[in-house]
């Protein structure tokens, strides 16, 4: 009986592990997709589009293959209000640094995440989070701060952009693993789908005519400029961040819904040579030597974690 618990958690965490990984995958390709229209798009109008596309393929294609329509419904309205109002609080504001900053940079200070969400873990839902997983979380916090370079004649404002997006994130997963096996992750993909549209729209009515644009390159532009008709050429983007947000909201919504939190969290730092892999082929960016420094920490933290969670799992 022992053995087949253990193979049972084991297979968990695999499962867990793969969507992590796939999410991770996802979301960076919706990632440069959306830096690569920042600077011609409102944020809230690419939003809208990609959000139109990730639901379309949530409808046509996810559900039909787990339930159907069934999955829509919910007896936590309210839970999945609060979870989507944290994902549009951070996506916004990563979004918003990435108009401006090199994405491999916005990735690294936002993968402070994994510290805030194991710490919301343990205050909230009651994990237990031992020394070595402090250790390499803070060393990845080390990293970030380094990247962030407080105090120095490169910080900008707008390097703690993503350090706002990382709470979000954090409470967004935290929630996700409250909620647990009492929602399906495709329910929670829709429901957070909805509320980029619905917040998106109403951005649309409020902002999309320009009137707030403070004009130039900055994130604020990003945010308020007006709406336009987008170009075909750019529709392929679109159509990237369309499918990125779908497929990653469901894999890394079932990631959280099946494994602690504080496991699953370090396991996205995959994220991380994906991004610098996207800065230099479609923006040829590079990270300096600095920002090498803090990417090595938060990679080696992440590493570090994924050992003593595979030693700990053969135990």
């Amino acid at each position: 009986m022992s053995r087949a618990l253990t193979g049972l958690a084991l297979s968990t965490t695999a499962v867990g592990a793969l969507c992590t990984l796939g999410a991770s995958i996802a979301f960076t390709v919706n990632d440069m997709a959306i830096k690569s229209l920042s600077g011609g798009y409102a944020l809230h109008q690419v939003v809208l589009i990609r959000s139109a596309i990730g639901l379309a393929i949530l409808l046509a294609v996810i559900l039909p293959l787990t339930g159907g329509l069934s999955q829509m419904r919910t007896r936590q309205p309210g839970k999945h209000l609060i979870r989507g109002l944290f994902v549009l609080g951070s996506n916004m504001a990563f979004y918003a640094a990435l108009a401006v900053m090199p994405i491999a940079d916005a990735t690294a200070i936002f993968f402070v995440s994994p510290l805030m969400i194991a710490l919301f873990s343990v205050v909230f839902l009651g994990e237990r989070v031992g020394p070595h997983r402090w250790g390499a979380i803070a060393a990845g916090l080390l990293g970030a701060l380094i990247m962030i370079r407080p105090g120095t004649e490169s910080f900008t404002a707008v390097a703690l952009l993503p350090l706002l997006a990382a709470a979000g994130y954090a409470g967004l997963q935290v929630m996700t693993r409250a909620m647990g096996l009492g929602e399906r992750a495709t329910t929670m993909a829709f429901y957070t789908q909805m509320t980029f549209l619905s917040f998106s729209m109403a951005m649309g009515l409020v902002a999309g005519d320009g009137r707030f644009d403070p004009g130039g390159d900055s994130a604020g532009a990003f945010l308020l400029r007006a709406w336009s008709w987008p170009e075909a050429a750019d529709w392929p983007f679109f159509l990237l961040a369309g499918v990125g947000t779908a497929l990653g909201g469901l894999l890394i919504a079932q990631a959280y819904r099946i494994c602690e939190a504080a496991l699953v969290a370090p396991l996205e730092y995959i994220a991380m040579p994906i991004a610098i892999f996207w800065g230099l082929v479609v923006f040829g960016e590079w990270p300096d030597s600095i920002a090498w420094i803090g990417i090595s920490l938060i990679l080696g933290g992440g590493i570090y974690m994924i050992f003593r969670e595979t030693r700990a799992a053969r135990k």
